[in-house]
């Protein structure tokens, strides 16, 4: 069955945002370039984050940085990817609506340019999970005993995880974007009520929801960890919900 579900939820992380950002367009009049600004914004905050993980990584290993006790250290990388991924992504948002989307000042331009950061990211990963379902099925296919001793044992542990586990991604993708929507719209909140507070509360929200799945994930599992993610999107949707402004006879939104 992982043969199936492999590429099957890769597909559909690839094609879903997609559908997303029509269904958004379709409801309200928005165009695509938001949802691709959005994306945009999302790739150029990976290309401070991931070497700003990389380079603390190293500091860490040479010494250069304190490293925490062990019985700490679980829960401090966790913190410490949050906060490097709340203030990367979150501060990309920001910068986006400050020079690029100058004139988007809407709950629901929000929404798309949501729909874009977090879509972009389903996709990328979605694509990644393909080429490595390729490059291990081919693996399967050739002889195993000729790969070095790692190699065999990443090939087994790939082909090794319950049938369900790729699909258990594509939920959580979903829990992810209902994230990243209440975070474009709430740090659009910086703007249209001139508080960079917004920003802040952003930055730090992101990071709490991150720091959560990394430490929940090596402790509890990928079950227990979906669940509290699951709590989170709620609550993203809730906050969209009261972030979103009365709706006018002219407007949906």
């Amino acid at each position: 069955m992982l043969s199936i579900t492999y590429p099957v939820a890769a597909l559909l992380n690839i094609v879903w945002p997609v559908f997303l950002g029509f269904a958004l367009r379709r409801r309200y009049q928005l165009a695509w370039r938001l949802f691709v600004v959005g994306g945009l914004a999302f790739m150029g905050s990976q290309v401070v984050h991931i070497p700003l993980n990389i380079g603390l990584t190293v500091l860490f290993q040479q010494g250069f940085l304190p490293v925490p006790p062990v019985e700490y250290r679980l829960v401090f990388n966790a913190v410490l990817l949050g906060l490097t991924a709340g203030l990367c992504e979150e501060v990309a948002r920001w910068l986006t609506y400050r020079f690029v989307l100058k004139s988007a000042r809407a709950w629901k331009e929000a929404l798309m340019v949501g729909a874009g950061h977090g879509g972009f990211e389903a996709m990328l990963i979605g694509a990644g999970s393909l080429v490595a379902f390729f490059a291990f099925s081919s693996a399967l296919k050739a002889d195993p005993s000729t790969l070095p001793a790692a190699a065999q044992a990443q090939l087994a542990a790939y082909w090794s995880q319950p049938d369900f586990l790729p699909l258990v991604g594509v939920l959580e993708r979903v829990f992810a974007i209902c994230t990243h929507l209440a975070l474009s719209v709430l740090v659009l909140q910086a703007f249209t009520r001139r508080n960079n507070l917004y920003l802040a509360v952003a930055i730090l929200a992101h990071a709490v929801v991150d720091a959560t799945a990394v430490y929940a994930v090596a402790t509890w599992g990928v079950i227990v960890t979906e669940g509290i993610v699951a709590v989170y999107a709620v609550a993203a949707v809730a906050l969209i919900l009261v972030l979103r402004p009365p709706a006018t006879p002219s407007s949906p939104a």
